[in-house]
């Protein structure tokens, strides 16, 4: 079971993605901006950060591993960016699926940082994830003519800013806990968000005084907190390669919460493209299971 711990930990992270689109949403419903909402997730994100660390350890946060955390936060930051410069100039569902780009190029840095080929479990792998994420988006039947190369250029920016994303998670940081690890993570994407955004909404009343607050506390919640303090522990153990597969688990997460949260409707080949993907993402740690139990057998040798 316990091999098993870091894998659902990136696939629950992930999930946790999932639901950000959703919380917009329903934040865009209430009158507020993308903007002010995305804005709000960041910095309450850094508050809670804040927060964990003074009751966790209780002191000043020594700082190390610089470049680390600072790309951490700057990709953390610049997914969230990228991908809504592309949501405003193609369909959501198309935007998702160019996103979800992020698993093969995941991939590809692993390999090129570890000089290795893909092996052949992780090529299935994709090739499932792939099939599923555009059945799962509802892409079939999508009018994609219209779309300017502005879209298309932001969505692939969107997936190599997350495959950066979880491949900087891939690297530990020697002696940094993971709650110091998180605080200069936030506070560095804050500082990155505060620049594409609405950082006005601190200091004008917006973020408590008309009740954004309570959307940035859940968007800061699920895409600051959990996420990157969840990525931070699980990611170096179980790899960046694997960790791109696995966190195709946000998208099921996205279509189930719009189903339930926005009363979208959901297809019988929306449904199949769920339980591909589901399936897809399950392979590596499953074939991982069998190889580690065939050495263990190869290494206790005729009894």
């Amino acid at each position: 079971m316990k091999q098993f711990m870091y894998p659902l930990m990136v696939v629950f992270a992930a999930s946790c993605y999932g639901i950000l689109s959703t919380i917009i949403k329903l934040a865009i419903r209430d009158g507020f901006t993308a903007s002010e909402a995305v804005t709000a997730q960041y910095f309450t994100g850094f508050v809670l950060a804040f927060i964990i660390f003074i009751i966790v350890r209780r002191g000043m946060p020594k700082f190390g591993g610089g470049f680390t955390l600072l790309l951490a936060g700057f990709f953390t930051a610049t997914t969230g960016t990228v991908y809504g410069q592309a949501v405003t100039y193609m369909p959501a569902s198309i935007a998702v699926v160019m996103l979800f780009q992020f698993t093969w190029i995941g991939m590809l840095f692993d390999c090129i940082a570890h000089k290795r080929l893909p092996k052949r479990i992780e090529v299935i792998s994709l090739v499932l994830l792939f099939g599923g994420t555009i059945f799962a988006a509802g892409v079939i039947g999508a009018d994609i003519s219209d779309i300017p190369w502005q879209g298309w250029v932001w969505g692939m920016a969107s997936a190599v800013s997350f495959a950066s994303f979880v491949m900087v998670n891939s690297k530990q940081v020697e002696g940094m806990d993971t709650e110091t690890r998180l605080l200069f993570t936030s506070l560095f994407a804050v500082i990155v968000i505060s620049f594409f955004q609405s950082p006005e909404i601190i200091w004008n009343g917006s973020l408590f005084g008309e009740g954004l607050w309570i959307y940035g506390l859940i968007l800061g919640l699920f895409g600051i907190v959990i996420p990157i303090y969840l990525f931070s522990i699980a990611v170096p153990v179980v790899g960046a390669a694997t960790s791109s597969i696995l966190s195709a688990a946000e998208l099921p997460v996205a279509v189930t919460a719009s189903v339930l949260l926005l009363s979208e409707s959901l297809s019988f080949l929306q449904i199949i493209g769920i339980i591909v993907i589901l399936v897809g993402m399950t392979l590596p740690t499953i074939e991982q299971k069998r190889l580690a139990k065939k050495l263990n057998t190869q290494a206790e040798g005729p009894s």
